[in-house]
């Protein structure tokens, strides 16, 4: 094994140990796949509302599927634990999310992002979500190029980072 090795598990292990013992709440971000079946999204939901539950702040994006399931469990158990951060302006939101996000409490909104694609929007609005937490746990396919990089840079920020992967 060579040195950097050593010293890259030592400090994964010492994160994982300090993240087990931490008994206050955290700031978590769930992010993930639009594209996900009911069933993923029930047990995304439950989890998210099991982690506000615990007294955890809950952090996500605006889009269907993962962050809408995400979203559904958090203002279930405490709306006031969910922060919704999206890519651009509400009004650039599809119209089956518009309905969920109006009744969020806190909700940041990137108009300043309206001009951009989608795909380039949503890296910039994942890079301020990770900034913004101490740990990812994200649901992802391995073609997920945006949701993959946000884990990597996620990673390079010593942030603990949990990978579901759907396929």
């Amino acid at each position: 094994m060579s040195q950097p090795l050593d010293i890259l598990t030592l400090d994964t292990l010492a994160q994982e140990l300090a993240a087990i013992q931490q008994t206050g709440s955290k700031r978590i971000a769930l992010l993930g796949s639009r594209h996900v079946p009911i069933t993923h999204q029930q047990l995304i939901e439950m989890m998210s509302y099991a982690l506000v539950l615990g007294g955890n702040r809950l952090m996500t994006s605006g889009a269907t599927g993962t962050n809408a399931a995400a979203i559904k469990g958090a203002m279930r158990a405490d709306p006031s634990l969910l922060t919704v951060i999206l890519p651009q302006s509400l009004n650039k939101q599809p119209r089956e999310s518009k309905k969920q996000l109006e009744r969020v409490i806190h909700l940041v909104e990137n108009p300043n992002n309206d001009s951009l694609s989608l795909g380039e929007a949503s890296a910039l609005c994942n890079r301020e979500i990770i900034s913004r937490c101490q740990q990812l746990i994200c649901f992802a396919f391995h073609d997920s190029h945006t949701l993959l990089q946000t884990c990597e840079e996620a990673e390079e920020q010593r942030k603990l980072v949990t990978l579901f992967y759907f396929d």
